[in-house]
């Protein structure tokens, strides 16, 4: 397949002739889901929990799943390139109308668009990142991938003006999670996430932590967080497809633990890199 190829609705083409309509329901209304897949070597990272959250993100917004997981398999394929660390970018939309409406049209195609790029290192990878804490502005369906991120979007940005690398967000007094991440807290001695809710998208990288945490026998729980225990937390971290594991170094200013990625990051970061060895 010619670089920089993506695939738009049954065709493989080149990036810059990929075209849309303007009257595209995710262009108009951000209607519509996304989905981004890590890929290791050519091979998609847990590519049946990425394809069961896309159905729930599909059924969340009662859009039907246009393909079968071994057509999405095969979708994919072309895509990917064998000798690096990429990720795919799919995003399905209902499709383009007639007319613009608030309300579903009738027999219209949906909009499949994937497209793989390269995984650039993430600098703060090993020294850790600031954070900034503030209220969480979104709706109530984050539970569903859905392309309207202009709220996370904003509450990145208004991290990144602060000199922060990541914004944590607080609901009713509570840890719900990052801009564009999963939370965890280390509290006394314990490895803590907030459990699934419509208030947060549950992570694949954060399922892989859990399952790795309970397999090696390090004490875990899915349960609130308070913005007090996270104030408290020996270590906190954020994590994502792309970034995976990322330790916390500063909250809103103050020093968390001893300004260092901590010991239980070092452990289960090094158990998910074995982890994705293990899969190549």
């Amino acid at each position: 397949m010619a670089s920089k190829a993506v695939y738009l609705n049954g065709s493989y083409l080149p990036l810059q002739e990929a075209k849309v309509s303007v009257l595209d329901r995710g262009f108009l209304f951000g209607d519509g889901v996304y989905e981004v897949i890590p890929v290791y070597y050519g091979k998609p990272f847990r590519l049946d929990s990425h394809l069961q959250r896309l159905d729930n993100s599909l059924a969340a917004i009662r859009l039907p799943n246009p393909h079968s997981r071994s057509e999405w398999r095969d979708i994919f394929a072309p895509l990917v390139a064998a000798d690096k660390n990429q990720y795919l970018y799919l995003q399905i939309t209902r499709g383009a109308a007639e007319k613009r409406d608030h309300a579903f049209p009738e027999n219209t195609a949906p909009t499949v668009f994937a497209m793989c790029a390269d995984i650039v290192p993430f600098a703060g990878t090993q020294d850790g990142i600031a954070a900034v804490t503030m209220d969480d502005s979104r709706w109530r369906l984050c539970h569903a991938k859905t392309i309207t991120l202009l709220a996370n979007i904003l509450h990145r940005q208004a991290a990144v003006d602060q000199g922060g690398g990541e914004a944590i967000l607080i609901k009713d007094g509570n840890v719900t999670e990052g801009a564009a991440s999963n939370v965890f807290a280390v509290l006394d001695g314990v490895l803590v996430t907030p459990g699934p809710s419509p208030a947060l998208l549950s992570g694949i990288t954060r399922e892989v932590i859990l399952e790795l945490a309970q397999k090696n026998a390090i004490p875990c729980r899915e349960s609130a967080i308070s913005a007090a225990e996270l104030n408290s937390a020996s270590e906190i971290w954020v994590t994502s497809s792309i970034r995976e594991l990322i330790a916390v170094v500063e909250l809103d200013g103050a020093v968390v633990g001893d300004g260092k990625p901590g010991p239980l990051w070092q452990t289960l970061n090094s158990l998910f890199q074995a982890y994705k060895q293990s899969l190549s």
